[in-house]
């Protein structure tokens, strides 16, 4: 089973995040890339799922960014996963979920998958929509925020979570799934998969190796864009309320100023 997990580097959230001012895409050298943190949830499940199949079952780490996105490969491997490819080429910047869709599935088209997971969402751009388009891309069902995954054979279901409890969803191998953060909890890499992970092969691809048109990808051919932004404001002051005796209805009417009622 070739199981591919779907990882990207995102800016770390514990820092200030901006935007550049030429073309409004995130800066990325104006904060520490780390992994995104719901794909790490992907990560462990795919060594799970790994474990569970033995010797038959590889996984496959693949990321697209610039070259310094190497780090966020470098963690999955020490994790446990075998091998690597990075989709790396400056015609990709600026590029969208449609756009970033099209080229990884290009990507997985070439290298081959029984199951390709991926994290919910990513911390950055936060549209949890790439699963589906990936699915739809390559012809194959998608079964979206997993929050438990149980492999059979060819088939495969999942428990869907869902606002009102969760759906069991079935389909059959291949299959891309995206998972939840209640799935599980990722390992640490030790000290030995740290040192492994310097051994293990990552592959290099540039557009052109994956057969992806420059007509569709990059900012030029964005279908959506970031019209314009500003800097948040800095915080203000608090509200405080003198409760005399009407305490309970300022409140009330501040939240409803503010449409939170």
């Amino acid at each position: 089973m070739n199981i591919v997990v779907c990882v990207k580097q995102v800016p770390d959230t514990a820092t200030e995040r901006k935007l550049r001012s030429d073309d409004k895409t995130i800066d990325r050298d104006a904060a520490d890339g780390v992994v995104n943190e719901l794909d790490e949830y992907a990560v462990e499940e795919a060594l799970r799922i790994k474990e569970a199949h033995g010797a038959e079952a590889t996984v496959t780490v693949l990321t697209m960014g610039p070259d310094k996105a190497a780090d966020t490969i470098r963690k999955a491997l020490a994790m446990g996963a075998d091998k690597a490819v990075h989709l790396s080429d400056e015609a990709l910047h600026g590029s969208d979920a449609l756009s970033t869709s099209y080229a990884m599935a290009q990507v997985l088209k070439k290298i081959g998958f029984d199951l390709v997971v991926l994290g919910s969402e990513s911390t950055d751009a936060r549209t949890g929509v790439l699963a589906a388009m990936l699915a739809e891309r390559l012809g194959v069902p998608q079964l979206t925020l997993a929050k438990k995954v149980e492999i059979n054979g060819s088939a495969i279901t999942i428990e869907r979570l869902t606002d009102y409890g969760y759906d069991r969803v079935e389909a059959s191998l291949p299959a891309v799934v995206s998972v939840v953060e209640k799935i599980n909890e990722p390992r640490y890499p030790s000290f030995k998969g740290i040192m492994a992970a310097k051994k293990k092969p990552v592959e290099r691809l540039s557009a052109a190796d994956a057969d992806i048109a420059a007509d569709q990808i990059g900012l030029a051919n964005a279908w959506s864009e970031v019209a314009d932004f500003a800097p948040a404001p800095p915080r203000a002051a608090g509200v405080v309320v003198k409760d005399e005796g009407d305490g309970g209805v300022k409140i009330a009417e501040f939240l409803a100023s503010k449409k939170f009622v």
